[in-house]
């Protein structure tokens, strides 16, 4: 999604080469894992497959949800693409077709699609608080990414897209808080919750739903501020700096 690179200078560094990445396999492979494993019960147009039980009387909940993992499925693989820098770097159109799909095909109707099934949620009230918050500020980080970048204000643009990143991968962090709050209340089910399963469940899914999107979102403004980024970020302030014509000296 971006026009240029500012952060490169005047002389474009060359594109370190994409093994020189680390994180880009063990993330891609993380991302087509979870999207195999969660895709299928979506797939098959049968409501009792459904990983997330629908409310009672509500017959188009299935169909929305699975409309919106769909979505989300298109945002998580194509935001892969999109923050990978040896791709960005080598395959510019392609990065801006994926960028368009990741705003326009993934995560804006995955966004509205989560909105709605938040209000009816059936996983309890702190999980609808929680994707009540999480899902505009999904949109919102995503909009202000594209927009940055129609500006050509691509620093900026790679910022708010990092910001998108995080709470568009957050549902593999939810899963993850899911099977540990599982572990640790499942053993408490006769004693703490009374053998109510429904209410540990209601409480498991408030915490894998808060900490499945606000720990990502945490870490990724702790990068921002003093990882890498900021280093680019002074980076390209002081290419900016020395590019500033030098004002000629004054003489009596």
């Amino acid at each position: 999604m971006t026009d240029q690179d500012p952060l490169a200078g005047p002389a474009q560094v060359q594109a370190r080469r994409w093994w020189r990445r680390p994180w880009v396999v063990p993330l891609a492979f993380i991302a087509a894992f979870f999207i195999a494993f969660s895709l299928p019960p979506y797939l098959a147009f049968d409501s009792s497959k459904s990983r997330v039980p629908p409310p009672p009387g509500l017959g188009w909940y299935y169909g929305l949800l699975s409309f919106h993992v769909v979505l989300a499925s298109i945002a998580m693989i194509t935001c892969v693409f999109q923050i990978w820098p040896w791709f960005r770097q080598r395959h510019l159109n392609a990065h801006r077709i994926l960028g368009r799909l990741y705003v326009f095909a993934g995560v804006l109707p995955a966004g509205i699609c989560a909105l709605i099934l938040a209000v009816v949620s059936p996983l309890g009230p702190a999980a609808k608080a929680s994707t009540l918050i999480m899902a505009p500020l999904w949109l919102t980080f995503t909009v202000v990414a594209y927009r940055m970048v129609r500006q050509k204000r691509i620093v900026e643009h790679r910022r708010w897209m990092i910001r998108s990143f995080a709470l568009t991968m957050s549902i593999i962090t939810n899963r993850v808080w899911g099977g540990v709050m599982t572990a640790i209340l499942q053993p408490d089910l006769d004693t703490r919750f009374h053998g109510d399963a429904t209410v540990m469940g209601y409480s498991i899914s408030g915490v894998a739903t808060w900490a499945g999107w606000v720990v990502p979102l945490l870490i990724a403004e702790w990068w921002l501020e003093r990882g890498d980024m900021a280093k680019h970020r002074a980076r390209a302030q002081r290419r900016k700096a020395t590019a500033q014509p030098q004002t000629p000296a004054t003489t009596r």
